[in-house]
């Protein structure tokens, strides 16, 4: 004869795979390190746009695709419909974050580059991750339920040569960089090889929204060095902890399935 069923069970072992994966760039010519807890699959440098044939092609710099495991100032090709390639035959450009470097006065070449380009790594994270934005100068708290991996400034989009750009998709952890430059990237000429600061590229941030004054009209302001941080909005990348029951979640590291206790 059957008693009656017990309590749930503690969540089983699972797996410790999960696919989850975070970008984290370090604005330095240090590698950075991977969140607690995660596991780092390889480190590389910031990859934020290549420009071909005059049109731009952006990275989501929360994807691994934007961490490259090598640099160049150009690491890509064309191929026509004649079945020929080329490489380094047309002014095709590629922009990486860069680090605080003081600017050049001249273009730099070879291992010269090396310090202007910023790290970055591609971690195994063990739930989904996203990027929290404030519109305030305090960096938000996480919702219920998710750990802070890191505060940061809410990017939003970049402008290259011809008018060429894109943007971050502000759920993605990478419209949350973790420091604020008003130029945070350089563009590299795949013709000679040379990486520059230039004139004509703009970033794009998201900016403090007074809540009393939501839908007046915006008021005109020029921000000089040193001022910029405070009309620039604040962000949180958060690591989703647990689930609501019979959604499953992780605990200690590992995934379980409700009450069911099946693994995964």
């Amino acid at each position: 004869i059957l008693g009656a069923g017990g309590p749930p069970g503690p969540p089983g072992p699972g797996l410790q795979r999960t696919g989850f994966l975070v970008v984290r760039h370090s604005q330095s010519a240090q590698v950075p390190e991977c969140p607690s807890g995660m596991v780092k699959l390889w480190d590389g440098y910031s990859l934020l746009m290549m420009q071909g044939n005059d049109h731009g092609y952006h990275q989501d710099l929360g994807s691994a695709g934007s961490c490259l495991q090598k640099f160049s100032a150009l690491p890509y090709l064309r191929c026509d419909h004649t079945n020929v390639c080329y490489y380094g035959q047309t002014n095709d450009l590629t922009y990486y974050l860069s680090t605080t470097e003081p600017m050049p006065m001249m273009p730099v070449q070879r291992e010269q580059i090396r310090p202007y380009i910023s790290r970055c790594a591609v971690c195994e994270a063990p739930a989904n991750v996203m990027s929290f934005h404030s519109l305030s100068m305090t960096p938000p708290p996480c919702p219920n339920g998710w750990n802070i991996l890191w505060q940061g400034y809410s990017f939003v989009m970049h402008l290259g040569r011809g008018a060429q750009g894109g943007g971050q998709s502000l759920s993605s952890p990478g419209s949350c960089l973790e420091d604020f430059r008003a130029t945070p990237f350089i563009e590299c000429s795949g013709t000679d090889g040379n990486c520059m600061y230039y004139a004509n590229k703009f970033s794009y941030w998201m900016t403090v929204i007074d809540q009393n004054n939501q839908f007046e009209i915006p008021r005109q302001e020029t921000l000089k060095s040193g001022n910029h941080r405070n009309k620039i909005s604040r962000c949180t990348v958060c690591l989703k902890t647990q689930q609501s029951a019979g959604q499953g979640g992780f605990q200690n590291g590992n995934y379980y399935v409700g009450q069911t206790l099946k693994k995964h």
